[in-house]
């Protein structure tokens, strides 16, 4: 067989599993978390040793969905507990809604920013405000638009901080299932990129989260000055902090089903689009050696699939079947780890539609990274 094998197919296949070596690496260190077993994380907290919490959400223009959500706030089963709902200069109803509920829910706080303030992101602005506003010490953030899977996602977030060192704990924010393509593209993105941060977070890299549902002490926000350094990008209230106060010491990690929040994702294009410019925005922002972990995972994967090319294109006709062969161990490999992921989680399965994902989404970062990182404009929210 291996005198059927020439030169050219030594290099290519030698590439080949070279590369797919490190894709198993990346696939099994960093984006099994979410399939331990339940024994394997924090136990519950019981109410004597429950943390006192501020939950904050920024709301701007959020009638609807404080109508819909702000409840699951404000019965979760936990002991002691204030939500702090900030209304962002908000132009329809929002401020009566929350008048409303403030009037039954004696653990609802309300507070504001003006409408006139014109700021780069105003939900900086909010969110300290929320933080100041504060009466405990820990703070769990999440978004109007988001529904705790259940009564018991406030003592899940908060069994990250078991330990005493503890000061930044990492969730993970999914989406509704909708049976539409972009909806099957923007599951999929989510849940990769929540497996990456919250993988890399486990074994000590921590380089980012999600406002949608995260925590951290409250003195950790004022020792480190906030978001000062970060005002002037239109994001990175979640992802820039967590960059910059984050590291092996003082991150956990939960991704229990029960620490899920769900929010509803973009429906258009267009949306999605402008959503992924936002956060990609901030992104050079990162820590030098989180932009280096983060590039080699997308730029092992565009050349896999460029020797797989090349393979075809100058090898044999045995070389061309045992690359077949990898591609095929790739793809089982994949739908494994982020399946067993996806259903533990409780989000959509993927099958054979992963291949076109796979290559499609590193291909519009770069596209974005390149044509609109540096496009800055206003955004209240």
């Amino acid at each position: 067989m291996f005198a059927l094998l020439s030169y050219i197919d030594y290099c290519l296949l030698g590439a080949l599993v070279l590369i797919l070596l490190y894709q198993c690496y990346f696939y099994f260190r960093y984006m099994t978390i979410a399939s331990r077993k339940q024994s394997e994380h924090t136990p519950l907290l019981d109410d004597a040793n429950c943390p006192k919490v501020s939950v904050i959400v920024c709301a701007r223009n959020e009638q609807q969905n404080l109508q819909d959500y702000l409840h699951t706030l404000l019965t979760q089963d936990y002991p002691c507990y204030e939500v702090i709902v900030v209304n962002d200069g908000s132009e329809d109803d929002t401020q009566i809604i929350l008048e409303r509920y403030a009037l039954q829910c004696k653990q609802l706080y309300t507070t504001f920013v003006p409408r006139d303030a014109r700021v780069i992101s105003s939900k900086k602005l909010a969110l300290t405000i929320g933080v100041k506003a504060a009466n405990y010490d820990y703070l769990l953030l999440t978004d109007a638009d988001c529904r705790p899977h259940s009564r018991h996602w406030i003592r899940e977030m908060m069994s990250g901080f078991a330990n005493e060192q503890t000061e930044v704990v990492l969730g993970y924010g999914a989406y509704f299932e909708k049976k539409t393509l972009l909806n099957s593209l923007i599951c999929y993105d989510t849940l990769f990129i929540g497996l990456q941060y919250m993988g890399m977070a486990n074994v000590g890299y921590p380089y980012m989260g999600v406002g949608r549902n995260l925590a951290y002490k409250r003195d950790t926000f004022f020792k480190n000055s906030g978001f000062r350094g970060m005002l002037g990008e239109v994001a990175g209230d979640d992802d820039l902090f967590v960059n910059k106060v984050a590291n092996k010491a003082n991150t956990a990690v939960v991704c229990s089903p029960e620490s899920i929040t769900w929010s509803s994702p973009k429906t258009t294009w267009k949306e999605w689009i402008h959503q992924k410019t936002r956060h990609l925005s901030v992104s050079h922002h990162y820590k030098q050696t989180s932009k280096m972990r983060l590039g080699i995972e997308p730029m092992t994967r565009g050349l896999f699939y460029a020797l797989l090319i090349a393979t075809a294109l100058f090898g044999g006709g045995l070389a061309i079947g045992i690359a077949y062969l990898l591609w095929w161990l790739r793809l089982v490999m994949q739908l494994c780890v982020i399946n067993t992921a996806a259903h533990r989680l409780g989000g959509r399965l993927f099958g054979i539609e992963i291949v076109a994902y796979d290559i499609i989404l590193p291909l519009v970062t770069l596209w974005l990274l390149c044509t609109k990182r540096f496009h800055k404009r206003p955004i209240y929210w």
